[in-house]
C-alpha cells in the first residue's frame, strides 16, 4: 500500500486461505508503509527498530505476526539471509521470481531465470514430484561492496 494511502478495515486475499479476511490495524499500517520505503529485504528485527525509531508504537510480537501474514498472502518476499533469519521485502516483481543478494551490505536484485524453472520441473518429474514449488537465492557481494573491499574499506 503506498505510503499515504488509506486501507480498508479488512483485506482479503485467495492466498489466505478462501479469502479469510485480515483487520488493517494502524500497526499493520505502519508495517506496511515502511516496507514501502525501504528497498532492501530487512529482518523482523530491523524493521521494528525502524518502526520505534519513527515513534510507531508497535510490539515485535506484533511485528512478527504482521510480517508472516503479509508473507502468508503474498505481499511480501520471505527467504532467509546468509545468517538463517527470515527477512521480508515488498518485491516490485509479482511473479515467481528470484534474487541475487549482498551478503554484506543486503542489497536485492530481482532476476527471472527460465533456465531455473525449466530444470527444476525436469528433475521434479524425473523423480515422480507434483505440485512442486522452489526458491532460489545467489548471494555474493554486489559491485558497490566489491570495489569497497578492492579498495580495502571493507
Amino acid at each position: 500500500m503506498p505510503v499515504g494511502a488509506k486501507a480498508d478495515s479488512t483485506t482479503s486475499s485467495p492466498a489466505t486461505g478462501g479469502g479469510k479476511e485480515q483487520r488493517v490495524t494502524k500497526q499493520r499500517r505502519a508495517v506496511s508503509a515502511a516496507l514501502d520505503e525501504l528497498d532492501d529485504f530487512v529482518s523482523t528485527q530491523e524493521l521494528y527498530r525502524i518502526l520505534q525509531n519513527q515513534g510507531v508504537s508497535v510490539s515485535l510480537a506484533t511485528a512478527y505476526r504482521i510480517l508472516q501474514s503479509l508473507a502468508d498472502e503474498g505481499l511480501v518476499d520471505v527467504l532467509r539471509n546468509g545468517d538463517g533469519e527470515a527477512v521480508y521485502r515488498r518485491c516490485a516483481v509479482t511473479g515467481h521470481h528470484h534474487h541475487l543478494l549482498c551478503r554484506n551490505c543486503g542489497k536485492a536484485v530481482e532476476v527471472e531465470a527460465p533456465a531455473v524453472e525449466t530444470w527444476a520441473a525436469r528433475t521434479a518429474a524425473e523423480h515422480g514430484f507434483i505440485e512442486v514449488a522452489h526458491t532460489v537465492e545467489i548471494f555474493g557481494l554486489c559491485p558497490g561492496c566489491t570495489a569497497r573491499k578492492a579498495a580495502g574499506s571493507l
